[in-house]
Protein backbone atom coordinates (compact mmCIF):
# COMPACT_ATOMS: atom_id res chain seq x y z
CA UNK A 1 0.00 0.00 0.00
CA UNK A 2 2.75 2.30 -0.90
CA UNK A 3 2.41 5.83 -2.27
CA UNK A 4 3.42 8.11 -4.60
CA UNK A 5 3.34 12.24 -4.78
CA UNK A 6 4.15 13.52 -8.44
CA UNK A 7 4.17 17.00 -10.11
CA UNK A 8 4.12 17.27 -13.68
CA UNK A 9 4.99 20.74 -14.45
CA UNK A 10 3.01 23.09 -17.19
CA UNK A 11 6.16 23.94 -19.26
CA UNK A 12 7.01 21.18 -21.40
CA UNK A 13 11.35 20.56 -20.76
CA UNK A 14 10.86 21.31 -16.73
CA UNK A 15 11.76 18.17 -14.50
CA UNK A 16 8.67 16.42 -13.12
CA UNK A 17 9.00 15.72 -9.21
CA UNK A 18 8.23 12.67 -7.26
CA UNK A 19 8.26 11.55 -3.83
CA UNK A 20 7.28 7.52 -3.32
CA UNK A 21 6.39 6.01 0.30
CA UNK A 22 7.57 1.94 0.19
CA UNK A 23 5.45 -0.01 2.11
CA UNK A 24 6.95 -3.58 2.93
CA UNK A 25 7.28 -6.31 5.13
CA UNK A 26 10.32 -5.18 7.03
CA UNK A 27 11.39 -9.26 7.40
CA UNK A 28 11.60 -9.50 3.74
CA UNK A 29 14.71 -8.03 2.73
CA UNK A 30 16.14 -5.33 0.08
CA UNK A 31 19.12 -3.88 -1.42
CA UNK A 32 19.27 0.19 -0.96
CA UNK A 33 19.21 2.24 -4.42
CA UNK A 34 21.87 1.06 -5.96
CA UNK A 35 23.27 -0.90 -9.19
CA UNK A 36 22.28 -4.60 -8.43
CA UNK A 37 21.84 -5.97 -12.00
CA UNK A 38 24.68 -6.78 -14.22
CA UNK A 39 22.65 -7.09 -17.57
CA UNK A 40 21.45 -3.72 -17.07
CA UNK A 41 24.60 -1.77 -15.84
CA UNK A 42 22.80 1.72 -16.16
CA UNK A 43 20.19 1.26 -13.84
CA UNK A 44 20.16 1.68 -10.34
CA UNK A 45 16.88 0.82 -7.51
CA UNK A 46 15.68 -0.69 -4.93
CA UNK A 47 16.47 -4.20 -4.76
CA UNK A 48 14.07 -6.96 -3.45
CA UNK A 49 16.38 -9.37 -2.34
CA UNK A 50 14.79 -12.66 -2.70
CA UNK A 51 12.24 -12.04 -6.30
CA UNK A 52 15.54 -9.88 -8.08
CA UNK A 53 13.30 -7.01 -9.14
CA UNK A 54 12.88 -3.59 -8.26
CA UNK A 55 10.04 -1.65 -6.72
CA UNK A 56 11.75 1.62 -7.86
CA UNK A 57 14.17 1.83 -10.81
CA UNK A 58 15.75 4.93 -12.50
CA UNK A 59 18.28 4.92 -15.90
CA UNK A 60 18.92 7.51 -18.62
CA UNK A 61 16.08 10.01 -18.02
CA UNK A 62 13.82 7.43 -17.14
CA UNK A 63 11.96 6.33 -13.46
CA UNK A 64 9.35 3.80 -12.81
CA UNK A 65 7.91 2.44 -9.34
CA UNK A 66 5.15 -0.12 -8.96
CA UNK A 67 2.93 -0.12 -6.47
CA UNK A 68 0.79 -2.87 -5.19
CA UNK A 69 -3.27 -2.72 -6.74
CA UNK A 70 -6.48 -4.85 -5.42
CA UNK A 71 -6.72 -7.99 -7.55
CA UNK A 72 -5.66 -11.33 -8.13
CA UNK A 73 -5.51 -13.36 -11.64
CA UNK A 74 -7.48 -16.28 -12.18
CA UNK A 75 -4.13 -18.74 -11.47
CA UNK A 76 -3.14 -20.84 -8.83
CA UNK A 77 -1.23 -19.57 -6.37
CA UNK A 78 2.14 -21.38 -7.89
CA UNK A 79 1.52 -19.77 -11.99
CA UNK A 80 1.16 -16.24 -10.28
CA UNK A 81 4.72 -14.01 -10.91
CA UNK A 82 6.60 -11.39 -9.07
CA UNK A 83 5.68 -7.92 -10.25
CA UNK A 84 9.49 -6.92 -9.70
CA UNK A 85 10.44 -6.91 -13.46
CA UNK A 86 7.77 -3.80 -14.34
CA UNK A 87 9.83 -1.10 -13.00
CA UNK A 88 13.45 -2.39 -14.08
CA UNK A 89 11.93 -3.05 -17.71
CA UNK A 90 10.23 0.20 -17.84
CA UNK A 91 13.99 1.94 -15.68
CA UNK A 92 15.84 0.31 -19.17
CA UNK A 93 13.38 0.96 -22.06
CA UNK A 94 11.88 -1.99 -22.29
CA UNK A 95 8.32 -3.27 -23.28
CA UNK A 96 6.04 -4.18 -20.90
CA UNK A 97 5.72 -7.98 -19.83
CA UNK A 98 2.65 -9.04 -20.23
CA UNK A 99 0.95 -8.80 -16.79
CA UNK A 100 -1.57 -11.43 -16.68
CA UNK A 101 -0.03 -13.97 -14.45
CA UNK A 102 0.78 -11.04 -11.71
CA UNK A 103 -1.46 -9.86 -9.10
CA UNK A 104 -2.84 -5.88 -9.17
CA UNK A 105 -0.42 -3.15 -9.25
CA UNK A 106 -0.03 0.52 -10.37
CA UNK A 107 3.21 1.03 -12.76
CA UNK A 108 4.39 4.95 -12.38
CA UNK A 109 6.36 5.34 -15.35
CA UNK A 110 8.48 9.06 -16.00
CA UNK A 111 10.16 9.37 -19.73
CA UNK A 112 10.63 11.58 -22.24
CA UNK A 113 8.95 14.16 -20.46
CA UNK A 114 5.99 12.62 -19.77
CA UNK A 115 4.19 10.27 -16.96
CA UNK A 116 1.64 7.62 -16.89
CA UNK A 117 0.05 4.94 -15.00
CA UNK A 118 -0.55 1.62 -16.04
CA UNK A 119 -2.96 -0.04 -13.86
CA UNK A 120 -3.62 -3.92 -13.52
CA UNK A 121 -6.74 -5.40 -11.62
CA UNK A 122 -5.92 -8.67 -12.28
CA UNK A 123 -8.69 -8.79 -15.41
CA UNK A 124 -8.03 -5.48 -17.05
CA UNK A 125 -5.26 -3.33 -17.56
CA UNK A 126 -5.87 0.09 -18.32
CA UNK A 127 -2.90 3.30 -19.25
CA UNK A 128 -3.38 7.05 -17.86
CA UNK A 129 -1.37 9.94 -18.73
CA UNK A 130 -0.68 12.22 -16.08
CA UNK A 131 -1.38 15.85 -16.61
CA UNK A 132 0.48 19.05 -14.95
CA UNK A 133 -0.26 19.21 -11.75
CA UNK A 134 0.61 17.30 -8.65
CA UNK A 135 -1.14 14.14 -8.29
CA UNK A 136 -1.19 11.27 -5.86
CA UNK A 137 -1.37 7.39 -5.95
CA UNK A 138 -1.74 4.18 -4.16
CA UNK A 139 -3.72 1.28 -4.23
CA UNK A 140 -6.82 2.45 -6.17
CA UNK A 141 -6.61 5.28 -9.10
CA UNK A 142 -4.76 8.43 -9.88
CA UNK A 143 -6.25 11.23 -7.45
CA UNK A 144 -8.65 8.89 -6.20
CA UNK A 145 -10.47 9.67 -2.86
CA UNK A 146 -11.53 5.94 -2.33
CA UNK A 147 -7.28 5.92 -1.04
CA UNK A 148 -8.67 8.89 2.03
CA UNK A 149 -4.85 9.99 2.15
CA UNK A 150 -5.35 10.91 -0.97
CA UNK A 151 -8.51 12.82 -0.23
CA UNK A 152 -7.05 14.44 3.05
CA UNK A 153 -3.51 15.48 1.30
CA UNK A 154 -3.71 16.24 -2.06
CA UNK A 155 -4.52 20.09 -2.07
CA UNK A 156 -1.58 19.64 0.89
CA UNK A 157 1.10 18.40 -1.99
CA UNK A 158 -0.08 20.54 -4.40
CA UNK A 159 0.11 24.01 -2.45
CA UNK A 160 3.90 23.15 -1.83
CA UNK A 161 6.37 25.24 -3.21
CA UNK A 162 9.38 23.16 -4.33
CA UNK A 163 12.84 24.44 -4.03
CA UNK A 164 15.39 24.58 -6.65
CA UNK A 165 18.79 23.48 -5.14
CA UNK A 166 20.24 20.04 -3.96
CA UNK A 167 17.46 20.24 -1.39
CA UNK A 168 14.60 21.05 -3.64
CA UNK A 169 12.40 17.82 -1.89
CA UNK A 170 12.54 19.26 1.63
CA UNK A 171 9.19 21.53 1.51
CA UNK A 172 7.42 17.92 0.66
CA UNK A 173 9.22 16.17 3.05
CA UNK A 174 8.26 18.85 6.09
CA UNK A 175 4.87 18.48 4.98
CA UNK A 176 5.16 14.21 4.59
CA UNK A 177 6.45 14.72 8.53
CA UNK A 178 3.09 16.65 9.43
CA UNK A 179 0.92 14.21 8.00
CA UNK A 180 2.13 11.49 10.35
CA UNK A 181 0.57 13.52 13.43
CA UNK A 182 -2.53 11.63 12.30
CA UNK A 183 -0.49 7.82 13.78
CA UNK A 184 0.56 5.22 11.23
CA UNK A 185 -3.00 3.24 11.92
CA UNK A 186 -4.88 6.02 10.44
CA UNK A 187 -6.78 5.42 6.91
CA UNK A 188 -5.07 8.89 6.23
CA UNK A 189 -1.44 7.87 7.26
CA UNK A 190 1.27 8.02 4.42
CA UNK A 191 3.82 6.70 7.18
CA UNK A 192 1.75 3.58 7.78
CA UNK A 193 1.44 0.47 9.79
CA UNK A 194 -0.87 -1.36 7.85
CA UNK A 195 -1.24 -4.87 10.37
CA UNK A 196 -4.63 -3.79 11.67
CA UNK A 197 -6.02 -4.16 8.36
CA UNK A 198 -4.27 -7.28 7.92
CA UNK A 199 -1.25 -6.84 5.83
CA UNK A 200 2.21 -7.31 7.26
CA UNK A 201 3.40 -4.01 5.68
CA UNK A 202 5.03 -1.10 7.03
CA UNK A 203 6.50 1.71 6.05
CA UNK A 204 10.11 0.92 5.49
CA UNK A 205 11.53 4.12 3.38
CA UNK A 206 11.36 6.51 0.94
CA UNK A 207 12.65 8.23 -2.52
CA UNK A 208 12.57 11.83 -4.63
CA UNK A 209 13.48 12.31 -7.56
CA UNK A 210 13.46 15.07 -10.11
CA UNK A 211 13.18 13.51 -14.14
CA UNK A 212 14.14 15.55 -16.84
CA UNK A 213 15.36 15.05 -20.19
CA UNK A 214 18.13 12.39 -20.18
CA UNK A 215 19.14 12.57 -16.58
CA UNK A 216 17.42 11.50 -13.06
CA UNK A 217 18.83 12.56 -10.11
CA UNK A 218 17.05 10.30 -7.57
CA UNK A 219 17.59 10.11 -3.76
CA UNK A 220 16.86 7.23 -0.99
CA UNK A 221 16.33 7.31 2.85
CA UNK A 222 15.08 5.18 5.77
CA UNK A 223 13.05 5.01 8.34
CA UNK A 224 14.88 4.22 11.44
CA UNK A 225 11.86 2.07 12.55
CA UNK A 226 9.14 0.48 9.95
CA UNK A 227 6.37 2.56 10.43
CA UNK A 228 7.68 5.55 12.85
CA UNK A 229 8.33 9.02 11.67
CA UNK A 230 12.19 9.45 11.84
CA UNK A 231 14.10 12.67 9.97
CA UNK A 232 15.04 10.88 6.35
CA UNK A 233 18.15 12.04 5.40
CA UNK A 234 18.36 11.18 1.47
CA UNK A 235 21.56 10.60 -0.36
Amino acid sequence: MCTVVIRVPETVGTPISLLAVRDEDPARPWNPLGRWWPDDPDVAGVQDRLAGGAWLAAGRGRLAVTLNRHGEPDLSPERIVSRGSLALDAAAGRPQPAPHAMRGFNLVSVAEGAARVTSWDGDRMTQEEIGPGTHMLAHHDLDDPRSERIAAWREGFAEVELGVGEDWYQPWIRLLERTTEVGPTDDRAIVRDNRPLGYPTLSTLACVARIGSGAVDVRYAEFDAPGEWSPLLFA
